[in-house]
């Protein structure tokens, strides 16, 4: 095929598949088959990799997924994504009415209701009809670059049809919508990681947040993520309404909610929310509300915005689903910290978009005060949380034969320890270091993603290996190279399968020193108190020399923590597993800097700062590692230490607390002043 005929094909194959992917995406009215799609899309990859000087970046081809990248660039919203004011009442509803109609001082306005998607904010740019950019909303003022991420997802236009408004056509303009993904393709890939012995993910929405933020496209690519757009922003054309510009978004090939209504008063809204509180259980999507928005572009800006939020736009929310089902039973979870957590068996009942058959129950108090027996009629919610709870009971469905439930007063690892209680805390402990469950809870932690991040070690291998005697502590992990021959012997593991887990381990040795201490497991040594202990110590044998008062004088450890930390070292055998893990060659000092050898004479040394509120230039994160390079302390919360609360825009009740303790306020410009000198 010559290039002049390779050129042609390929711009007819282009425009047939964008054809598809609109028919699939936009009108849900698919005219081939996958398997045709398929055909169409394997020639155009033939045709291009025959002639590599065809491809661009809008062909149908560039959606696989490139290479992963380091890190997501940061990007400035040229007008803020504003969050919505959340009501649960229709008399609020009302109200909101009320403040729009005598915010215009007519009555003749309109608003657009439509399905609250329950998924993930995001900013889409175009240049020349081209997709240029796409961006999380991150703090409203500065998102997260996700570009490579979003070209992975075929709803998406890389080129959008031509579209003209008033004779000017449409070409620069920015689209914002819902990415989201469908119940069945959620449950999809839980079904696919049950398979694979993999831990599943506890909802479609938070599944969709993770996977925007995967460093690999390739992996996105395989999601099935959805978006619906509700937004038109554009300084080339005149526009008039939210329908208007949901139509001219269809028109161009964006997908949009297909149940949207134009809505002349607040009752025909409260009929659309009665409506889709009734149907929202049958749709293929999670919601969680519904958005209500003034349709008028012109009214809107009337109207204008409070604080970060707008006056011309509300979420009703609905309550949290809720569902019977019968408790079968009660049985006994154990921590990697000895924590004993009961969790409640139950009949399989589907709720929130997915089935449940296991809740927690917090804790015996907890058991207590629902007054809930084994056997009961209990109420599940789940709603945005991601662990499924039981919130009562139905007491005139209790069966005659219904057990008061006993906590037990031994660990269920077999081994007869008796639980531990601690005055003033809630939980049961078993303090037994052999107990199975909790070796096996303290091993899958090390290896997790924001411990150790061991590729390869996840939780069925753990437990196949742990069963195969060949791991009795974290410390083990780095002697299983030795134990290779023995691994291949077990079932369902291979040369490469094992040469990943072993590469996974040595990379390990890399991971920082605050990553080392949160990965050991210390009881309330959380990630970020981690942080916060490597900050006040520069190696593991300060740490385990340093005593209880000492510990507790460091702003965010408090007594409980350092009680905690001098327990912990003072046993010998968590003693000799930090000299086998500094043998195996992890990190357990700070590395040394210029900064730490002149920590005394930096800008900020001795200072503790508060960050809250929108900075006008800098994100939280960078303003906190400017802190903290100068010498200086970052907290999360206002106290009489304190030395400056660094105050953005809507700052709120942290600012009104550090007024009422008399700290100092200061801006961003304020900041770089102190530093500079």
């Amino acid at each position: 095929m010559s290039i002049d005929a390779a050129r042609a094909r390929v711009q007819t194959l282009r425009e047939e598949i964008r054809g598809h992917d609109y028919r699939y995406y936009v009108e849900a009215d698919p005219v081939i088959s996958d398997r045709e799609y398929d055909l169409l899309l394997r020639e155009l990859f033939d045709l291009e990799a025959q002639f590599p000087e065809l491809v661009s970046p809008d062909s149908p081809t560039q959606r696989v997924g490139g290479e992963p990248v380091k890190e997501f660039a940061s990007v400035r919203h040229a007008r803020p994504m504003l969050s919505l004011q959340n009501t649960y009442s229709k008399d609020e509803l009302a109200d909101f009415d009320r403040r729009v109609r005598e915010g215009l001082d007519t009555d003749d306005y309109a608003y657009m209701a439509d399905l609250k998607y329950d998924g993930v904010a995001i900013s889409l740019l175009y240049e020349d009809g081209k997709f240029v950019r796409g961006a999380t909303r991150g703090d409203g003022v500065t998102g997260d670059d996700v570009s490579s991420n979003l070209r992975t997802i075929r709803a998406i236009p890389l080129e959008v049809k031509h579209v003209e408004v008033g004779g000017v056509p449409l070409r620069n303009f920015e689209v914002r919508g819902e990415i989201y993904m469908r119940n069945a393709d959620f449950e999809k890939i839980n079904a696919e990681r049950i398979r694979n012995g993999e831990k599943t993910f506890a909802n479609p929405r938070n599944l969709t947040a993770g996977t925007l933020k995967m460093q690999d496209p390739r992996i996105v690519a395989e999601r099935s993520l959805r978006i619906a757009c509700y937004s038109l922003i554009t300084d080339g054309v005149e526009l008039s309404g939210q329908t208007d510009s949901m139509q001219l978004m269809r028109a161009m090939g964006f997908p949009t909610g297909a149940d949207y209504r134009l809505c002349a008063d607040i009752e025909t809204v409260f009929s659309y929310i009665e409506e889709w509180e009734n149907r929202r259980g049958r749709l293929e999507f999670m919601i969680d509300g519904i958005v209500l928005k003034v349709d008028s572009l012109e009214q809107q800006s009337i109207l204008g915005r409070v604080s970060r939020f707008p006056r011309w736009a509300i979420a009703y929310k609905y309550e949290a689903e809720k569902a019977r089902t019968k408790l079968e039973d009660i049985f006994m979870q154990v921590g990697r910290t000895g924590v004993i957590t009961p969790v409640a068996a139950l009949s399989p009942v589907f709720v929130s978009g997915s089935t449940v058959s296991r809740a927690t129950l917090h804790n015996a108090d907890f058991i207590a005060e629902l007054g809930i027996r084994v056997g009961d009629t209990v109420i599940i919610e789940k709603g945005g949380e991601v662990i499924p709870k039981v919130v009562g009971f139905v007491p005139e469905q209790r069966p005659a034969d219904a057990e008061l439930f006993q906590f037990p007063t031994e660990c269920p690892c077999g081994l007869g320890q008796e639980l531990k209680r601690y005055e003033g805390e809630a939980n049961f402990y078993c303090e037994n270091p052999e107990c199975p469950s909790q070796r096996l809870r303290k091993i899958i932690h090390f290896a997790s993603r924001g411990a150790m991040d061991i590729e390869g070690l996840g939780d069925k291998n753990v437990e196949q290996l742990l069963e195969a005697g060949l791991l009795k502590n974290v410390a083990d992990v780095y002697d299983l190279e030795q134990h290779r021959a023995q691994i291949l012997e077990l079932e369902r593991w291979a040369d490469k399968k094992v040469e990943r887990m072993l590469e996974g381990i040595n990379r390990s040795r890399e991971r920082p020193f605050e990553k080392v201490l949160y990965a050991v497991g210390i009881r309330f040594v959380g990630e970020e108190i981690a942080r916060l202990l490597v900050g006040a110590f520069r190696s593991i044998d300060e740490l385990m020399a340093a005593d209880q008062e000492s510990l507790a004088a460091i702003h965010g450890i408090g007594p409980r923590i350092a009680e905690s930390l001098v327990k912990f070292f003072g046993v010998e055998r968590n003693r000799e597993l930090i000299e086998r893990l500094r043998a195996a060659g992890l990190q357990l000092d700070r590395p040394e800097t210029a900064a730490d050898e002149n920590a005394g004479n930096r800008a900020l040394s001795g200072k503790t700062f508060v960050i809250t509120g929108t900075l006008p230039s800098m994100k939280r994160p960078e303003a906190k590692a400017l802190i903290e390079a100068q010498g200086g302390k970052v907290t999360g919360s206002v106290s009489a230490k304190t030395s400056f609360l660094l105050a953005g825009e809507d700052a709120g009740s942290k600012r009104d607390k550090a007024e009422k303790l008399g700290i100092t306020i200061i801006g961003e410009d304020e900041l770089r002043a102190m530093i500079a000198g």
